[in-house]
């Protein structure tokens, strides 16, 4: 037997009617916020499985915004791109017609005009800036103006035009992620869309008996090539060729020199790594402190130029009245660009098909991955109001009894 003091059915009746609150503003909480996870202890393994789900999607977002930059950029790529094959295939032309030898010396001048003009609007392609401002054609250097301009005297030419063009971008490129550890370019260096043959470096320098003097590294096309203590030329020759940079190494028969040549149309960027001088040795670079595309030896010879040396070759031998030339080294430099022109639009055709399936992958797993997120947080509408209106029903019937069985009291017999 216990006791039951006046007070036990009232704290009773207290504590029962709170739970029953804290229950209905619980379930009113989880039907205005449309989630029965308000705390972490109501559901753990569900807010555990909800977390990797929102996160995942934060990131499938994100890719999705990458994807749409990216697409963007090669949209605008491709119109500078498609421009500069557009006005190659007109310098074309013109050579073809330059080197017939039918047209008088006045007539080759003004097709050489006609050609210094394009020259100077495809500097401006060379140049061109995607939406935001930032540099295509630059690599990593995108707040920098890639192709640089040197103009001078031409014999044949009335006032200066351009001489030179000059690469000062880098070869970097910027990357962004598409999906999860799965990276794509966002620009194209200048020095290989913008080049018209495979570059030669030609070293003078005697290369027999070389050894290599102490541990260190090369960089070829930003390719870091490890070298060891003793290697001789031929295993140098050997590391460079098994690297995954598009240059090739072989020795020079006649000087017995080392030799460097592209495996596809670009400029050779060549450096030694901190602590070694086997590039400057071989003759090949003249200072590690001095940085590509300058660093080059002035004693080695560099053959296979731009896509600019290309056109302004030809534009001179116009200037010239020189048919042969015009026909001949000219044209073939002209041929040379604008396949590999065509070339990298077409690479960066085959990158725009990829973003496009990633983009169509990503927007199929974002709706996928919120309904499982979903099925782990949303509340059942249904099942909550009725779960609500039992609550109530409960209640007002624990309450309407208390009512009755607290009321009477001593006092009530107390007459």
């Amino acid at each position: 037997m216990f006791r039951i003091s006046t007070n036990l059915p009232n704290d009773n009746m207290q504590y029962h009617a709170r739970r029953r609150e804290h229950l209905m503003n619980q379930a009113q909480n989880q039907m205005a916020a449309q989630s029965r996870i308000q705390n972490l202890r109501d559901a753990p393994l569900a807010a555990a499985h909800s977390t990797r789900y929102q996160s995942y999607l934060a990131r499938l977002n994100r890719f999705a915004d990458n994807i749409r930059y990216a697409q963007d950029n090669y949209r605008v790529a491709e119109g500078y791109m498609k421009q500069g094959v557009d006005m190659l295939q007109r310098i074309r032309e013109l050579a073809i017609q330059g080197a017939t030898g039918t047209y008088s010396g006045d007539d080759l001048r003004h097709m050489a005009n006609e050609i210094d003009e394009l020259l100077r609007e495809f500097v401006e392609i060379a140049n061109g800036r995607n939406a935001d401002g930032t540099m295509l054609f630059a690599g990593k250097k995108s707040k920098t103006v890639p192709f640089r301009v040197i103009e001078g005297n031409v014999e044949g030419a009335s006032g200066a035009v351009i001489t030179t063009v000059d690469y000062v971008g880098d070869i970097g490129e910027r990357m962004t992620e598409i999906a999860e550890n799965s990276y794509i370019e966002l620009n194209f260096p200048g020095n290989q869309v913008f080049w018209a043959e495979n570059q030669q470096i030609y070293s003078s320098v005697d290369s027999d008996g070389y050894t290599v003097a102490q541990d260190g590294v090369i960089y070829i096309d930003d390719v870091p090539i490890e070298l060891t203590a003793g290697d001789n030329v031929f295993s140098i020759i050997s590391k460079i060729n098994d690297s995954p940079a598009a240059v090739r190494a072989r020795l020079d028969p006649v000087q017995n020199s080392l030799v460097l040549e592209t495996t596809s149309p670009h400029q050779i960027w060549v450096q030694d790594g901190e602590g070694s001088a086997v590039l400057q040795d071989l003759g090949i670079v003249v200072s590690s402190d001095i940085t590509p595309p300058g660093n080059v030896a002035p004693t080695a010879t560099v053959f296979g130029g731009s896509l600019f040396d290309s056109i302004i070759t030809l534009r001179n031998a116009l200037y010239n009245g020189d048919s042969f030339d015009v026909g001949g080294g000219a044209l073939r430099g002209i041929d040379s660009a604008l396949d590999n022109l065509l070339s990298n639009l077409g690479r960066l055709g085959a990158k725009d098909a990829r973003l496009e399936h990633a983009y169509l992958r990503t927007e199929f797993e974002i709706p996928q991955i919120g309904k499982l997120n979903s099925n782990e947080v949303d509340i059942d509408m249904a099942e909550a109001i009725t779960n609500l209106r039992m609550l109530e029903y409960t209640h007002r019937a624990a309450l309407a009894t208390a009512a009755r069985v607290i009321q009477p009291t001593l006092l009530d017999f107390l007459r």
